[in-house]
């Protein structure tokens, strides 16, 4: 099998766990509170009245949050699933269909919040998906991401398992029973690399440990045109 055709199948496959899901999602009781506390910190740096993506929105959880705020919030993702779940808060000015590798929005948002999606982004399209949310930000915008990670014997042990039945994974990618089964680690190093190449200035950071895996989160913002 080749590479493109094995990433295709693990796309569908996170797709069709995100919308088979979706009906329960927010009763899952996987810890928030930081993504919550970041998300708030993110919404006071914004002017008064602002316009915010959140995308992937997922059901829409943070919704209330931007509102409560005083702004206005515009969801995206690619699971209709998550979408209609999205759609019955009844807050967001509209509701796109839509992956990150393909968003389309030009210069139109004064922050973006792209959580818990990073890990299903393989590593050819990450430069694409940092361009695409460079891209949708105004000049001096701002970008909260979070990125997972796990310890390194997680990932060691991933790449072997699946290069060993001919899969053509590479290193950081793990296959398991979880959304879809397929996460892509690319660690924090090259994960500043990606976001500083992008264009995106790098705030502010932090790591939140759970168990044997944890959130690595980001605050950054794309550069104003030189005076």
């Amino acid at each position: 099998m080749d590479r493109q055709t094995w990433l295709d199948q693990r796309r569908v496959a996170v797709l069709v766990s995100y919308d088979q899901g979706a009906a329960t999602y927010d009763e899952d009781g996987y810890p928030a509170q930081t993504q919550h506390d970041w998300v708030a910190r993110l919404l006071r740096a914004c002017p008064p009245g602002a316009t915010i993506l959140d995308a992937p929105c997922g059901t829409g959880q943070y919704f209330p949050m931007v509102a409560a705020a005083g702004h206005r919030v515009l969801g995206a993702d690619q699971s209709a699933g998550m979408l209609a779940q999205a759609r019955a808060r009844g807050i967001a000015i509209a509701l796109d269909q839509v992956r990150l590798q393909d968003l389309p929005y030009d210069g139109e948002f004064d922050a973006i919040v792209t959580i818990d999606a990073m890990e299903h982004i393989p590593p050819e399209d990450w430069r694409l998906v940092l361009a695409n949310l460079h891209r949708a930000a105004r000049p001096g915008g701002f970008l909260y991401l979070t990125v997972e990670e796990v310890a390194e014997p997680v990932i060691e042990d991933a790449f072997a398992a699946l290069t060993q039945r001919g899969l053509p994974a590479v290193r950081g990618e793990v296959i398991d029973g979880d959304v879809g089964g397929y996460h892509y680690y690319p660690g924090r190093d090259q994960v500043t690399a990606w976001l500083q190449a992008a264009g995106l200035h790098i705030l502010d950071e932090g790591f939140q440990q759970e168990d044997d895996w944890g959130y690595r989160h980001f605050l950054v913002q794309r550069a104003r045109p030189s005076q």
